[in-house]
């Protein structure tokens, strides 16, 4: 599925380095909020760096193609990378140690933008070091993005210093639908690699989304420490998707199903030990 472009044609690069630069000043400046105005900020930036990248690929389209309008799957890797970027900032300390963090926010948004825009302006379409380039990409992010997750939730991140202790049901609730929202975005990125119908896109996301948020909870519920937790949730998203990618034809035999009853089972199982480790 396309979109096509709503407004008039800007510099090609420097459309993509203004884009860079709008998300770093975004990400700077919620460094000084606290939850919750910090998620209205992550919400507001993720939909204008969709509506903005939609803006600068529309631009950098070959001009046989731009009729046929800008992939969806194209905008979500710089959108969810500047708010990886945005809560992920929180754990840098206030001093000079924000320069460097932002600097890697204006190089991974504008690399997203890049990679995209190189994509998309292939004229033979995706090669096989493009699909590398993409997943590796996506890991990267969803790294990122889980680590950012877990520092906009108070109590996400276990210290060894505070003893844990069990997330409140509310937070835990947060914490576990906003890594879903994110493994969603970027397993629709990744599904897009494989499949060209967006109903066969949409449902691999969600398997990507309903996976990572019973890890999620499951890892906060054993009490991962530091930044562990984000890196087996990437691990995850991994092997979900080398376990989706094995069957093009899953949903034809009904494999999906069972994936889906599998994820159910994890998520009973799940839900029952959390509340269990409340009593």
């Amino acid at each position: 599925m396309t979109l096509s472009r709503t407004i008039a044609p800007m510099e090609d690069r420097l459309a993509r380095r203004d884009l860079a630069i709008a998300a770093v000043v975004v990400v700077g400046l919620s460094r000084l909020l606290e939850p919750p105005a910090v998620w209205i900020v992550a919400i507001f930036l993720l939909g204008a760096v969709l509506y903005g990248t939609l803006q600068v690929l529309a631009d950098e389209a070959p001009a046989a193609e731009a009729s046929m309008g800008v992939p969806i799957e194209s905008l979500i890797l710089p959108a969810v990378a500047a708010v990886a970027c945005l809560g992920a900032i929180r754990l840098v300390p206030f001093g000079l140690w924000l320069a460097p963090a932002l600097a890697i926010t204006w190089w991974l948004v504008g690399r997203t933008l890049a990679l995209e825009a190189r994509i998309n302006a292939a004229p033979e379409g995706l090669t096989q070091d493009d699909r590398t380039a993409v997943l590796v990409t996506i890991l990267l992010i969803g790294f990122l993005a889980f680590i950012g997750v877990a520092a906009m939730v108070p109590g996400g991140i276990v210290q060894p210093a505070l003893n844990g202790g069990a997330l409140p049901e509310t937070n835990l609730l947060i914490l576990a639908a906003a890594d879903a929202g994110v493994a969603f975005l970027l397993g629709y990125r990744a599904a897009a690699l494989r499949v060209t119908s967006l109903r066969d896109a949409l449902v691999s996301a969600v398997t990507y989304a309903v996976a990572i948020a019973i890890a999620a909870a499951a890892l906060r519920a054993i009490e991962i420490q530091r930044l562990i937790g984000p890196a087996l949730l990437t691990l995850v998203f991994y092997l979900w998707d080398a376990f989706a990618g094995t069957s093009p034809t899953r949903r034809r035999d009904g494999g999906w199903i069972w994936q889906m009853l599998l994820l159910a089972v994890l998520g009973i199982g799940v839900i029952g030990w959390n509340l269990l480790l409340r009593r």
